[in-house]
């Protein structure tokens, strides 16, 4: 098979009459362009040129091809550049998967404003609180809330996610409030996905406490409406459940205690690499719109994360992506 290298020093040689001159475009030695030229006709079983001592000329043959060879290369510099303009300017289908409460409350209000700043973008949007393979199933991006794990993914650290133990006022009149871990044993504690344990920090640092409960679902919206109503109680995200604390629907529970620091919310994508400019469009837009220290964050209780090891507030800024990192269900 021939190669485009080939195609572009034939037509080089062509164009200039001279494989001296075919040669110092491209770097190379007349010798190799001769050689590359005399290997292209036997390859073909045809003879492209007419060589003199002075000048070389196209036979008939080498005419038909040379059009045909020009027109190739045309449509490879054709595809480049629309491979270039599609990675300079975001456009494109964008497909994207994330945790379905989650994308609701604090990415879908603000689709409009992306939509809006970047209108050659298609969002194709995929929601469940079940992670998908992004490589698999074709994503270009992942939203997920958990610890990172090593894997062959890119993660971008959005936002910090911090988690309180919380239930209703009716439960904890009808059930008692826990003061110690050793209380949550006598408790309901409902769980989300695999959180069967809940890894905690503490007067006494990292715990991690197996709970058990009557209800454990894959929805994450399904357990706070379990929590409202009074069934249990539950390790939460203040993203979930802010304006629950605020209205008196649930309470912190032992405020003493919250959630691992390391839980956070990430950009998962396949690769840093040639990233398409429509990925890293959508990253920044998020990274932008929860800042520095996400608003659902701003507007919690006074002093509810102002904790011994509480690492919150002040956090530096989600920066340069980590190769070979992802989430775990959490």
């Amino acid at each position: 098979m021939t190669t485009i290298s080939d195609f572009d020093i034939f037509a080089r040689v062509a164009r200039t009459g001279n494989m001296s001159a075919a040669g110092r475009e491209m770097g190379l030695s007349p010798a190799v362009v001769s050689k590359r030229i005399s290997l292209l006709e036997e390859r073909l079983g045809a003879r492209l040129f007419q060589r003199t001592t002075r000048q070389l000329t196209l036979t008939e043959t080498g005419e038909g091809y040379f059009k045909r060879v020009v027109d190739i290369l045309s449509l490879i510099e054709e595809a480049e550049d629309f491979v270039s303009r599609r990675n300079t300017k975001p456009r494109g289908v964008l497909k994207i998967t994330a945790p379905t409460t989650f994308f609701r409350l604090h990415v879908s209000p603000y689709l409009s404003k992306f939509l809006e700043r970047y209108p050659d973008i298609q969002l194709d949007l995929h929601l469940t609180d079940n992670y998908l393979d992004i490589i698999r199933d074709g994503f270009d991006l992942a939203i997920r809330i958990g610890e990172l794990q090593d894997s062959s993914l890119v993660a971008r650290k959005l936002s910090p996610d911090s988690r309180v133990i919380c239930a209703a006022p009716a439960y904890l009149e009808r059930a008692g409030r826990p003061k110690s871990l050793a209380d949550l044993e006598e408790h309901n504690c409902l769980s989300a996905g695999a959180q069967d344990v809940w890894r905690l920090e503490g007067p006494e640092g990292q715990v991690q406490l197996r709970v058990k409960g009557n209800v454990r679902a894959n929805s994450a919206e399904l357990i706070r409406e379990a929590l409202m109503a009074g069934l249990g109680i539950g390790l939460r995200s203040l993203w979930e459940i802010g304006s629950e604390l605020k209205s008196g629907a649930l309470e912190v529970v032992m405020p003493q205690y919250h959630g691992s620091s390391n839980v956070a919310i990430y950009a998962v994508y396949p690769c840093r690499e040639f990233m398409p400019a429509k990925v890293h469009a959508f990253i920044e837009f998020l990274a932008e719109h929860f800042g520095l220290e996400p608003y659902w964050e701003k507007d919690a209780i006074p002093g509810l994360l102002a904790r011994p090891g509480k690492v919150a507030k002040g956090q530096p800024r989600p920066g340069a992506p980590r190769k070979s990192e992802r989430v775990s269900a959490g």
